[in-house]
Formats: C-alpha cells, structure tokens, sequence
C-alpha cells in the first residue's frame, strides 16, 4: 500500500487570566474529543501562515504566534473510493497568544471550541502526543512570565 505524506500546522493559543494560563481547545467527534486545532497547509503556504489561518477558522481567535512548540507525527487510513489509503501525516504546532476574536466564531469542522485553565486542558485532551505539545506550550508560557520585561 502506497502511503501519502501530509503536511499540516496548528497552535496552542494561549491568555493569561488572573486566576493563571488558559488555553483554547477544540472539541470534535460530537464532543467526544477534545483536541488542538491544526489543518493542511495550502500549496505555497508557509508552516506558520498555515497554523495562523487553521487556527483562526477552527476556534475565531486571532493570536501572535511567539515560537515554534515542536512537531507530531503519526498514520492513519482512510477508505476511499479506489480502496483504503495510507498516509503519514506531520503536525507543526505554534506558541501564539491571544489577540482577539470569540470562540463562537469556529467553523463547522468544529463542535465547539473553549479556553480552559491550562492544566485542564491537558488533563482533557484525548491524544498523547498533542497532550505533550500542550505541556512543552505551558513551559514556554512559563518561562516567558520569568523573563525580565524590556522597556
């Protein structure tokens, strides 16, 4: 079986609230799956261009991206007309903080999409291997808090 790579982007958007770090997550599957999002990247576009762009249509928020978190991969099969098809897939995920928009502004790839305190989210995200690039987020996030502030 032939097997097809697939190239995708996506990103922990992130806020800090006073009551600590909230990151926003989508939930698919009727619900069942709490997940972050990330999509195809477009011919000709850049990794974080695409992370911008699949982010904003899966959860209606906007966010600076800081720095590259890390990337994923994994197969997966789908049936298609011409039998099952094979492909290997590789996720770049990007830091990006919170500049705007409203969670109710998903698409309808999207069941829902909602911000939880950090350690929730991690707690309820479904995949081991996005459960990790949230962790590795909150580390940045973190770190970040304890730089000294220019000015």
């Amino acid at each position: 079986m032939d097997t097809e790579r697939q190239i995708s982007a996506g990103g922990v958007v992130f806020r800090r609230k006073d009551s600590g770090i909230e990151a926003a997550l989508i939930s698919m599957k009727g619900g069942k799956v709490w997940a972050l999002p990330k999509g195809l990247a477009e011919k000709g576009e850049s990794l974080a261009r695409t992370a911008h762009r699949e982010v904003k249509e899966e959860t209606g928020l906007d966010g600076r991206i800081i720095d590259k978190i890390g990337h994923i991969e994994y197969f997966f099969s789908l049936k298609e007309e011409e039998g099952t098809k094979r492909y290997f897939k590789i996720v770049y995920f990007f830091l990006m903080e919170y500049t705007g928009g409203s969670v109710e502004d998903h698409d309808s790839e999207v069941d829902e999409c909602r911000w939880f305190p950090i350690e929730e989210a991690v707690k309820l995200m479904r995949y081991e291997d996005e459960k990790e690039i949230l962790k590795k987020a909150k580390k940045m996030v973190k770190k970040m808090e304890k730089r000294p502030k220019e000015g």
